[in-house]
């Protein structure tokens, strides 16, 4: 434990060696969070490691060994197996827990949460739990939150275009690997016969991801739906974060050789009319969103919004009712981190103000 101010709140950053874990560290130092003591915890096997903060060299402490004793707020990104037994335990000694995991997203006792949609859902958190949404569902909400409030959000169609690193730094080694593989082999291969390049057996992605989309993530659900979890959890989140339990969704995820930030195609149906016009002059003052001609994972990469645009009139939908559009987003920064650090700051305002 480090004494960062005199004032502010305890905080702990489970999973704090992990590539989340150094961009939600990077994030408490950009937001001026109110720290008074600061804690970084990971398995046994980072143990030891010294990090930085703000000139203060901090020691990784082993989670199982930690006490867990007067922290206020803990932010883990260790996986779900991982939270399933430390955050109620975390919980327990005291601490408010925000979970970047799937464990408890659909929890009927855990808020989920997207700061800039339904930060209200954090007045009362019975387990001292809150979950991180997703992040293909990080990325749609802060656009659909406004979309909804004026025009009533009734159906959603989703392709996601999901970067690598999103499939934590083995997948971000495999595209690199492949990437590798094929330029050594010649453009004249890859360019006229991608089929004959000798690429590495896959080693996290289910296919080769270089140069390539797989419209494969996650493990497929048996329900007999045929759709994998990744893709569920867009329609189930955003019924829970939006309040609207019957919202009809489909999404399909298709993981792409890009390194960071994922790109959604999405189709929404309203029971009001709406233009792209309209939703224009609502997404252009909507906090977390960023209007832009042609939004690409690149413009995204590294910032916090959702950047939006090819707002057009979706042609499939009777009348004004329906808009097609592509949101980019970093899934690392906003996906991940970002949100967390958001959800930590209207705790501390919340249940801590007298700290602060």
């Amino acid at each position: 434990m480090v004494q960062i101010n005199d004032k502010g709140v305890n905080v702990a950053v489970l999973g704090a060696t992990g590539q989340v874990g150094m961009v939600m560290r990077r994030v408490l130092d950009e937001r001026d969070f109110p720290i008074n003591d600061l804690r970084f915890m990971a398995s046994a096997h980072s143990a030891g490691t010294m990090l930085n903060w703000r000139g203060h060299d901090i020691e990784v402490e082993d989670v199982e060994r930690a006490d867990l004793s007067g922290i206020d707020i803990a932010i883990f990104s260790a996986g779900g197996g991982t939270s399933k037994v430390w955050a109620p335990r975390f919980a327990k000694a005291g601490a408010y827990v925000v979970d970047n995991s799937s464990q408890w997203r659909m929890d009927d006792d855990v808020p989920l949460v997207v700061a800039e949609a339904n930060p209200d859902d954090l007045d009362d958190v019975p387990r001292r739990i809150v979950a991180n949404p997703n992040c293909t569902t990080m990325a749609c909400i802060p656009v659909l939150k406004p979309l909804d409030a004026h025009f009533g959000l009734r159906r959603l169609i989703v392709s996601s275009y999901q970067a690598v690193s999103g499939a934590g730094r083995a997948g971000v080694e495999q595209l690199m690997n492949e990437a590798r593989a094929a330029v050594d082999q010649g453009a004249d291969k890859l360019v006229f016969d991608g089929s004959a390049i000798d690429f590495p057996e896959p080693t996290k992605v289910a296919r080769t991801i270089a140069f390539n989309a797989v419209p494969f993530i996650g493990a497929v659900v048996d329900d007999g739906s045929e759709e994998t979890d990744e893709e569920q959890k867009l329609r189930n989140e955003s019924r829970k974060i939006l309040h609207l339990p019957h919202l009809a969704a489909s999404c399909t995820c298709v993981r792409v050789g890009v390194f960071t930030s994922h790109g959604m195609s999405v189709n929404a149906e309203f029971e009001r009319d709406v233009t792209p016009d309209m939703a224009r002059g609502v997404l252009g003052g909507a906090p977390g969103v960023m209007l832009a001609d042609i939004p690409t994972p690149q413009l995204a990469a590294g910032k916090d919004p959702s950047f939006v645009g090819r707002i057009r009139q979706d042609q499939a939908v009777d009348g004004n009712k329906g808009l097609a559009f592509f949101i980019a987003n970093d899934n690392l920064r906003k996906g991940a981190a970002l949100n967390a650090v958001e959800i930590a700051e209207i705790i501390a305002a919340k249940h801590f103000a007298e700290r602060l």
